[in-house]
């Protein structure tokens, strides 16, 4: 699949929690789908393989809420939860090697482990909003293990997911030095100009230096909101532009559930027009599962 000037497009997967709970899991407490690393984990399994018959090129481990310090509030040592994260890795490893097996697909499928922000551990809503700052130090303590780990694993890439402030993507971005393989970071955003935490996007994406990094845009986003930060981001980087907006809900922390929110729904055919704003890393976020990213895998492929 090609974008216009002939780059590569890269299909991302959709909401891993929206098709576990799809599927009659219930992530309701503070792990959110990284419970499943310790309850179900073939459940985490059935899910990649679904995105990649779906379509999708890329899966994202379920790592995005698992830390050292989330699993050690349900009584998980270090080793313990560093075995998790691991294993996050493996799982979806284990989807694409069955997913090549049962289809031949010699194609490049990576999986990417996932890094979602410290405001995920406060499971508060957090990361859509960015009102925390435990200092440069604390968050690179925190973000580190994480890191080590999925790349001990195996990760091909890392994915520094909704990540709501310049400040936490800057430490990750410096963490990067740290590890031997290449990554995405992607903001969540509040509107079509700025980061959750009100911040401008073109600043924000110009925080991505790094020669590792692959990647920078926006996910966990309004689709409504997406073209006017792409057009933004385009402007302040040339790093190719990655996004996977929401299905077009917004997070209501209080009752721990998405809500209606106005404006449009994940349109894949209006997701995959982005091709023309430097996007050439596309998929979906919470809410959108993989009717939709077999639906976005179709129109790329027919462009």
């Amino acid at each position: 699949m090609l974008a216009p000037g002939g780059g590569e497009v890269t299909v991302l997967d959709g909401g891993l929690a929206t098709e576990l709970e799809a599927n009659g899991h219930d992530l309701s407490d503070r792990l959110w789908s990284a419970r499943l690393l310790l309850t179900d984990p073939d459940a985490i399994e059935a899910a990649h393989l679904a995105y990649f018959r779906a379509g999708a090129q890329v899966a994202t481990t379920a790592s995005y809420q698992a830390s050292i310090e989330g699993f050690a509030a349900a009584g998980l040592d270090a080793a313990a939860a560093r075995g998790l994260i691991g294993l996050s890795v493996e799982l979806a490893d284990r989807a694409r090697t069955r997913y090549r097996a049962e289809t031949g697909d010699k194609g490049p499928l990576l999986v990417a482990g996932s890094v979602g922000p410290y405001g995920a551990i406060l499971a508060d809503g957090s990361e859509y909003r960015g009102d925390y700052d435990p200092g440069a130090a604390a968050l690179a303590d925190f973000h580190r293990p994480r890191i080590e780990t999925l790349v001990e694993a195996g990760a091909d890439l890392l994915a520094f997911e909704t990540i709501p402030t310049i400040r936490e993507a800057e430490v990750l971005v410096k963490l990067l030095d740290e590890v031997d393989v290449p990554a995405w970071l992607s903001y969540s955003c509040r509107n079509g100009v700025s980061t959750s935490a009100g911040e401008p996007i073109e600043t924000a994406v110009a925080v991505a230096t790094n020669p590792r990094i692959l990647a920078v845009g926006i996910n966990c986003t309004a689709p409504r909101h997406l073209p006017a930060l792409l057009d933004a981001a385009r402007s302040a980087t040339d790093l190719p532009l990655i996004a996977y907006p929401n299905g077009g809900e917004r997070w209501d922390a209080a009752s721990r559930r998405w809500l209606a929110d106005e404006g449009g729904a994940y349109d894949p055919a209006a997701v995959a027009s982005w091709t023309l704003l430097g996007a050439t890393w596309l998929g979906g976020c919470c809410g959108t599962g993989p009717s939709d990213i077999r639906a976005l895998a179709t129109v790329l492929r027919a462009a």
